[in-house]
């Protein structure tokens, strides 16, 4: 993942456990769904990101995110590298090829990372 990215990815998936741990799915969720957009262009990451939804949507016993998150594990690493639907959340509620708007924060944070490639 490149470094300018790096550190919002993981402030991402800290708020993601701080809000898991106190039982606020929801919330968790959403620092998921940021955490994505910004993993999505990196394979690993991104399968890794859609992971931690499978094991939320589990947790949440939500079948439908358990089984879009199987498929969207095994997609993001065959695909991240070819193509991504920029800003798409990545949860099993929305098209997995829908694009969606980037939220601004994130953008600028995309926006710096695209202009000094590793």
């Amino acid at each position: 993942m490149h470094s300018e990215l790096k550190p919002s990815y993981i402030a991402e998936l800290e708020a993601t456990g701080r809000a898991e741990g106190a039982g606020d799915f929801q919330t968790a969720f959403t620092h998921l769904e940021r955490a994505h957009i910004l993993s999505q262009k990196y394979a690993l990451a991104h399968a890794a990101t859609h992971l931690r939804m499978l094991r939320l949507g589990w947790r949440t016993r939500d079948v439908r995110e358990v089984l879009g998150q199987l498929t969207r594990t095994i997609a993001a690493l065959v695909f991240s590298r070819i193509w991504v639907p920029v800003g798409n959340t990545g949860r099993a509620n929305v098209s997995a090829f829908a694009p969606m708007p980037v939220p601004e924060d994130l953008a600028v944070v995309l926006s710096e990372a695209e202009g000094r490639r590793d």
